[in-house]
């Protein structure tokens, strides 16, 4: 726009000759750029869970096990779902529909969800989960069966515990989400992909596979229902609609953080390190989502078993015992990209500034690089990538348009201090 206008003023000078010489260059304003951290808040709840970031509107989302917290990009907080009594886990924002899923778990009632999240409708900190109309639930049966299955055929099954021969698979519940092509099929429909959590079990061999589940959502509008924690309801589909494992090695309760990265066409599997000696137990896990799956016995099964199973990357710290591939850096709680190779990571951190015990977390723009050990690496001052900015013919019927990520365009009076 200022380059436009420079042109407009000296062109009828240039044209009557009355400039002699080129004018000198103008640099192209860059315009605002991504922060390079991100303040998720400070909460009387569980540690964060899991993020996801609207980049078209500005606004981030924050998983605190028990609550959603929504902010800008400055980390001023626009509004908070409350009220969870399961395990609010890993977000993520469908473009297609402009909401928020989350994976939602109640292991005593063995009921397992994805939360949807009407976002436009948190504006206000303290909102309920229940009766605010934000959040509504599908029930995942595939996961309920996994989770509750008999093992050891003893007719009792032995609840949420790790310590069991019960749970196929070692399965947990859920944990990582995230919207993605297929695996093998890199410029595929989008589908939703939900991890189980994988309990740590040292003594059992059948744990050794990340599971993930594919899921078509376009026609899950029949099985929304409104959230009924005292009465967990249980409409969704009858069965998931592709179903993988990905050879790891156990890991702390599965794949904690998904995410696909339509940059780098990968999926980035964080988790917490397992502790069986013979894997090597990395904090991250990728895979070319252009790999695909192949039909083979699954290792370590009780009983004779096979499934899809989708190879790791060839990237990262390769394990010559294993062959296992992986990297070092912390995504465990928070990793979400943004374009170009960009991505926030969240670090988690106990607040004690209010005398209390809080949760709180701070996200840190990075970059990928695949570089061992870590993948990752810090954005520096200056190396920020620009905003996403509004085509310039779009219509402004407000004539003050405000940028992706203020506060302005969330709230009349400005937004809510975390602290409050």
């Amino acid at each position: 726009m200022r380059l436009r206008h420079l042109a407009l003023v000296l062109a009828p000078a240039l044209l009557a000759g009355s400039v002699g010489a080129a004018a000198p260059s103008v640099a192209a304003d860059p315009g605002p750029t991504y922060p390079l951290t991100i303040d998720s808040g400070s909460w009387d709840a569980g540690h964060i869970q899991g993020i996801a970031i609207d980049e078209e509107n500005g606004y981030v989302y924050h998983s605190f096990t028990q609550m959603l917290v929504k902010t800008d990009l400055q980390g001023n907080v626009i509004g908070t779902v409350e009220g969870f009594t399961g395990h609010l886990g890993d977000l993520d924002f469908n473009p297609e529909d402009g909401r928020v899923y989350g994976s939602l778990e109640y292991k005593d009632e063995e009921s397992f969800y994805i939360a949807i999240f009407d976002v436009d409708k948190i504006t206000e900190v303290g909102m309920d989960a229940e009766d605010s109309g934000i959040v509504t639930a599908v029930y995942l049966e595939e996961v309920v069966e996994d989770f509750t299955a008999d093992m050891n055929g003893d007719g009792v099954f032995d609840g949420d515990v790790a310590d069991t021969p019960d749970h196929r698979y070692g399965s947990s519940g859920i944990d990582g989400v995230s919207f993605g092509p297929r695996f093998g099929d890199p410029d595929g429909e989008q589908r939703l992909m939900v991890a189980y959590g994988i309990y740590e079990n040292n003594e059992r061999d059948d744990n050794n596979y990340q599971v993930i589940l594919e899921y078509d959502t376009s026609e899950w509008a029949q099985y929304e229902k409104p959230l009924t924690q005292a009465d967990p309801h249980q409409s969704g589909p009858a069965d998931e609609d592709s179903k993988f494992f990905v050879p790891t090695g156990n890991t702390r309760y599965g794949v904690q953080n998904l995410t696909y990265d339509d940059h780098s066409g990968l999926w980035y599997l964080g988790v917490y390190r397992g502790s069986k000696p013979e894997f090597p137990n990395y904090g991250l896990y990728v895979v070319d989502g252009a790999s695909q799956p192949e039909l083979e016995e699954l290792k370590g099964q009780p009983v004779e078993d096979s499934g899809l199973v989708v190879p790791l990357a060839d990237l990262g710290i390769v394990d010559p015992a294993t062959g296992i591939t992986g990297f070092e850096d912390k995504a465990d709680v928070g990793i979400e990209p943004i374009g170009d190779g960009y991505f926030y990571l969240a670090e988690d951190f106990d607040d004690l500034s209010s005398g209390e015990k809080r949760e709180s977390a701070t996200l840190h723009l990075m970059k990928w690089t695949a570089d061992t050990p870590r993948g990752f690496e810090k954005v520096e001052e200056g190396d920020a990538p620009a905003l996403p900015q509004p085509a310039e013919d779009e219509p402004d019927p407000s004539g003050d348009r405000p940028l992706p990520g203020s506060s302005m365009s969330s709230m009349p009076g400005g937004a809510f201090s975390s602290q409050s």
